[in-house]
């Protein structure tokens, strides 16, 4: 009675000691006082137990369930009077329940519960899987008289659940489902034992359609476990079990990561074949049920993909339907690749997990069972593959040593591992000869390292351009597809890949999809990236078969011209010109009016070769003006006037060519003959004077204009707007 208050590790510490006395005592003879008395120990012993639960009032849930955690491994000691003893304790446990109506006890541990419906963890009964599980298999072990208590405690067991299920439909949690009688439970185990045949059928019907899935999975394990060699179990029925239970189709993420697990951990103690197709079963058909729980599971469990792992991977892809299911969801799990840790497990990181499918992916192809799975989504899995490259080269030092500390040995880096996908890739599917000129251009080494690894991925996407026709076409569409939602983690891979591929004269009917998605990509903010999509529309330009078709982004490409830096702006400009040859008419004076006001802050960019383009473009929009536009590009030319005479002293003979090129032809725009007829060996100053004094009324604005001269980095530029101020 007074056991209560005892601290719960020091009560189990003092009921282990009692079970280890008790149970381990020699064998008495059936009669004489030796037997009386040992008789009467255990009474007094079941006795206690029972009492115990009683005087854990609203517990007695939780120390019912202890007592029962206690007992379980001695069931399975292999000593036969150990285990016989033990057995018993828990059919007289399990019996004395039957009678005696535990407190607070939430009948929710058999079936559904209505929505909604909560209970606290001491009114539950979480051991009834893991009792059902142990005892069936109890039922086939050697000892005779520990199968009769086995059989007797799930009979008992039995009638416990029918009698919550009938409390159930009284406090509404939902109808009492009628089962078999439990008479007729106990003479069927009684007939099973010694003979497995009638158990296999019998006892999974009988209880797996009350359990919930997590006790469900509790047998599994138990089951799984059961088939380590040597077994003291009957394996066929543990075999029996498993191919049962794994129908369900309601288990959850943690619980199909738990059977997975057991799986991994067993496998290599596993040598019966009945066991061993058991498993095979079990996880095809969890895979075709779970295909995302089964791989993430997987992939947690083994990230380097060991021997176990691999032969684990083999039997998911024996058959197309699960092999399919496999692949897709490997994918899903390559192109799920944050910049950042987002978790704060290893196991469980996406970019972990990403980083294990294309392992994964590596081994699998090694052993090619699946091509044509692999096949159907080839241009996907190769574009995966190479994003993962790129991928890896953002990972951070302890992501790197986690992962990849089984394989330093054979400096098998993840980015290396990433890249000898993609080539038994290729390889697989028969593109050696591509591989082994990638080889010879220096492709796989660029894409190794970060500094050279666009450059890589530029070589792979030319040689791919040689693949046949539909291979390039899907392998286009998909990066189209991909681009149309901005994600920094690859976009860049993907925009210079497409941009590669533009080369292909036979892509033109699915340029379309490229040029919309142009714009968005104008305009990112990721360094580098609107300079690579202005040098892809600048080929289209040139190309008589495209270049009409890149004019619907005019609009964006002069919008770009405000904000963009000088590089970008160096590959605008001749965009620019080579766009303005292609229109007609009015829409060819109205575009250049309008672009002539953006180019006039070009002229003062810190690029030589920005600021001799914007000139020379300049000058080319004069001669396109025509008709009622031609009065408002004089204001515009006026406008113009003074840098460009400023820059004739450019320090990069270039640009002072050009300058000197357009006021010449501002000259004959606005007929001036003095500016039309200027050469080298004029004195500018003078021409500024005729500037001031044909235009009085602008001296202020000609003075704000060479204000930003007085700081310019060139000297002679800041001398001569010294000499004009």
């Amino acid at each position: 009675s007074r056991a209560k208050l005892l601290l719960q590790e020091k009560k189990n510490s003092i009921l282990h000691a009692c079970f280890h006395s008790i149970f381990h005592l020699p064998l008495q003879h059936t009669q004489g006082p030796s037997a009386y008395l040992y008789s009467k120990t255990l009474a007094a012993l079941d006795s206690m137990l029972q009492s115990l639960v009683c005087s854990a009032g609203t517990l007695g849930t939780m120390e019912l369930q202890n007592i029962f955690q206690l007992l379980l491994p001695l069931t399975s000691s292999r000593t036969e009077v150990v285990e016989e003893r033990a057995m018993a304790r828990i059919a007289r446990l399990a019996k004395f329940i039957t009678t005696y109506s535990l407190p607070q006890i939430c009948p929710c541990f058999v079936q559904a519960t209505v929505p909604g419906h909560q209970c606290s963890e001491t009114h539950q009964f979480v051991m009834l899987g893991k009792l059902v599980g142990h005892l069936t298999l109890c039922c086939t072990c050697k000892y005779r008289r520990t199968c009769h208590e086995a059989a007797e405690a799930l009979y008992h067991l039995h009638t416990f659940i029918m009698q919550q299920l009938s409390k159930r439909s009284r406090v509404g949690l939902g109808p009492l489902r009628h089962g078999q009688p439990t008479a007729t439970l106990l003479n069927a185990l009684s007939d099973a034992l010694g003979d497995e045949s009638p158990l296999f059928s019998f006892i999974p019907q009988m209880f797996t359609k009350y359990l919930q899935p997590t006790d469900q999975v509790d047998i599994i394990l138990i089951a799984i476990k059961s088939f380590r060699s040597p077994s003291i179990y009957s394996i066929s029925t543990a075999a029996h079990m498993v191919d049962i239970l794994v129908e369900d189709p309601d288990f959850q993420l943690g619980q199909v990561l738990n059977i997975v697990w057991t799986i991994y951990g067993n496998l290599p103690s596993i040598r019966v074949a009945v066991a061993r197709n058991s498993l095979n079963r079990a996880l095809l058909v969890l895979t075709k049920k779970h295909p995302t729980e089964v791989v993430a599971s997987l992939l947690q469990c083994s990230p380097t993909c060991t021997d176990v792992a691999v032969a684990m991977w083999k039997i998911m892809f024996s058959e197309p339907q699960a092999a399919k299911k496999v692949l897709q969801e490997l994918f899903s799990i390559l192109m799920n690749q944050p910049l950042h840790k987002t978790s704060t497990s290893t196991k469980d990181n996406p970019r972990i997990l990403s980083l294990a499918a294309t392992r994964t992916i590596n081994e699998i192809l090694l052993h090619p069972t699946c091509l044509r799975e692999v096949d159907a989504i080839l241009p996907q899995l190769f574009l995966a593959l190479l994003f993962q490259v790129s991928f890896t080269t953002e990972l951070t030092m302890q992501e790197m040593q986690v992962f990849w500390k089984e394989h330093q040995q054979y400096q098998l880096t993840p980015i290396r591992s990433a890249v000898n996908s993609i080539r038994v890739l290729l390889c697989v599917m028969g593109f050696e000869r591509h591989v082994l000129a990638i080889e010879a251009k220096g492709g796989w080494d660029a894409l190794l390292s970060a500094q050279t690894h666009l450059m890589g991925v530029s070589i792979l996407a030319r040689e791919m351009m040689k693949t046949p026709r539909p291979l390039r076409c899907t392998i286009f569409c998909h990066l189209a597809e991909l681009l149309s939602v901005e994600d920094s983690t690859w976009e860049m891979v993907a925009m210079v890949f497409l941009t590669e591929m533009l080369n292909c004269t036979d892509l033109s009917e699915d340029l379309d999809r490229a040029l919309e998605i142009f714009p968005i990509y104008l305009q990112s903010q990721c360094l580098g990236m609107p300079r690579l999509v202005l040098r892809a529309i600048l080929k289209l330009t040139e190309m008589p078969s495209t270049a009409r078709r890149t004019l619907v982004l005019l609009p964006y490409i002069m919008e770009l011209l405000q904000g963009a830096d000088s590089d970008a702006s160096a590959v605008a400009l001749p965009v620019l010109s080579n766009m303005l040859r292609l229109l007609e008419g009015k829409e060819s004076s109205l575009t250049a009016l309008v672009l002539a006001d953006k180019l006039r802050p070009l002229f003062e960019d810190e690029s030589d070769t920005t600021r001799e383009l914007s000139i020379r473009l300049f000058q080319d929009t004069m001669g396109l003006v025509v008709g009622a536009e031609k009065k408002q590009m004089k204001k515009e030319v006026w406008d113009s006037l003074l840098p460009l005479l400023l820059h004739l002293h450019d320090q990069d003979k270039s640009v002072a060519k050009a300058s000197q090129e357009a006021v010449c032809s501002a000259g004959r725009f606005l007929k001036w003959r003095q500016l039309a007829q200027l050469d080298e060996t004029a004195q500018v100053w003078r021409i500024c004077e005729c500037l001031l004094a044909r235009n009085r009324s602008k001296a202020k604005d000609y003075l704000h204009q060479s204000q930003p001269y007085l700081k310019s980095p060139q000297e002679s530029l800041r001398r001569e707007a010294v000499r004009f101020i």
